[in-house]
Parts: structure tokens; C-alpha cells; sequence
């Protein structure tokens, strides 16, 4: 059965002064799908993912998202796309606890000025067990694992509605078996139908995880 796509981005071209990064790469990716993009360093698989995820804006070409053609302007509204982004290097501030990590700048207000705690916890804890994770949500993020790190992370962009995960190299830092805590969380993911847009250089990881692969290759 034909099942619409959760987003195109056709003919994407990205330049910078003296350089082409992409030149009208073609990506799609399905709802509930584990796409690999898979390419050497350099080969453009990052710029890609910034344009969709609003870092960078596209030179030329086209995205849509769900049928319906959009530009992305930042990285917030690609939030408000439902666009969520776990980058290699992880957005997190280390004195911060997970819960705090999870909701910063969205935090929930009994009063105004005045953040509850209580409903901030819950709301997190939530969010962790339905990933079916033993995480200890008042722990500052410093004192996790970087598998637990990315697991934050995780939790999240689910918690921003992100119906389309970007992961960009996840287990470059990660030992066999958070590894494959990982991708037994991937699985989740995917089962309830978030698509998943997944950067690596490691062919293995393509029969382990993914269910389609681009490889990109100078741009």
C-alpha cells in the first residue's frame, strides 16, 4: 500500500562563497521509517540536515513536509514542523538537571516567575518511561552516560511533538551495549511512527537499524 511521504526535499543545492556543499540532492523519508544517510566526512550528509532543521537556509529546491511544500526560516520553526535534531556534539547544559534539560524554556509555572518543580518532574519522568528508560530525572545531566545524554535528548524532541528525528553519528561515542540500548529505543521510536533521519559513516549500522539508505557522496 502507498503510504505518503513525511517529507521530501528535492534538488536541494547549498552553496557557500567558493564552494558547493550539495548539488540538487534528492532525500525522502517515510512516517515511522529509519532512513540512513550514509556518507565520508565531507560528503555533505550535515549540511543537508541543517537545512532541514533550520540551521542553514537552501540555496535552492524544494521541501514539503506531510504533501504540503515549506520553507524552514530557523531552527524554531522547524521545532514547531515537528523537526527534531540530536547532534554529535549534545545540546545540553551539564549543571542542569534531565527534567530541567527536557522542558528549558518551556518550564511548567504554578504562579508567574514561579516554575513547578513537582509537574516539571512528572511531566519528565513520563516522557523517559514511555522510552522505556531507568533514568533518574532530577540528576544533573553531567552524571549520565553520553548514551543517557542522548537519551535527554530523546525525550526531548518527543516532548516538542517531533515527528521526524534527525541523529546525527549517535553512537560515535557509545559502547556495543549502549548501542544497543539505542537502537532498541530506535525501534520504539519507529513503531510509533516517528521517522527517523539517521547520519553515519558505518556501513553495519545500515543491516542493524535501517530500513532504506541514501549515500551521499561529494555533495
Amino acid at each position: 500500500m502507498y503510504q505518503s511521504p513525511a517529507l521530501q526535499m528535492e534538488r536541494i543545492r547549498k552553496t557557500f562563497p567558493g564552494v558547493v556543499a550539495l548539488d540538487e540532492v534528492s532525500f525522502e523519508l517515510l512516517p515511522g521509517e529509519v532512513h540512513i544517510l550514509l556518507g565520508e566526512n565531507g560528503a555533505g550528509k550535515s549540511t543537508l540536515m541543517k537545512i532541514l532543521s533550520g540551521a542553514y537556509q537552501k540555496s535552492a529546491g524544494a521541501i514539503s513536509l506531510n504533501g504540503h511544500a515549506v520553507e524552514i526560516k530557523s531552527p524554531k520553526h522547524a521545532q514547531q514542523l515537528g523537526i527534531g535534531i540530536i547532534y554529535q556534539e549534545l545540546n545540553l547544559v551539564p549543571q542542569l538537571s534531565a527534567a530541567e534539560n527536557i522542558f528549558l524554556g518551556r518550564e511548567p509555572v504554578r504562579l508567574p516567575g514561579l516554575v513547578d518543580r513537582r509537574a516539571m518532574q512528572q511531566a519528565a519522568a513520563r516522557l523517559v518511561n514511555d522510552l522505556g528508560l531507568a533514568l533518574d530525572v532530577s540528576r544533573p545531566v553531567r552524571e549520565l552516560s553520553i548514551a543517557a545524554q542522548q537519551m535527554v535528548e530523546v525525550a526531548k524532541a518527543i516532548s516538542l511533538d517531533a515527528r521526524i528525528l534527525i541523529m546525527d553519528e549517535p553512537t560515535s561515542a557509545l559502547t556495543e551495549r549502549e548501542i544497543a540500548e539505542l537502537f532498541a529505543r530506535i525501534r520504539q521510536l519507529k513503531a510509533a511512527g516517528v521517522a527517523v533521519v539517521y547520519i553515519s559513516h558505518r556501513m553495519e549500522e545500515l543491516f542493524e537499524i535501517g530500513d532504506r539508505v541514501t549515500v551521499l557522496r561529494d555533495g
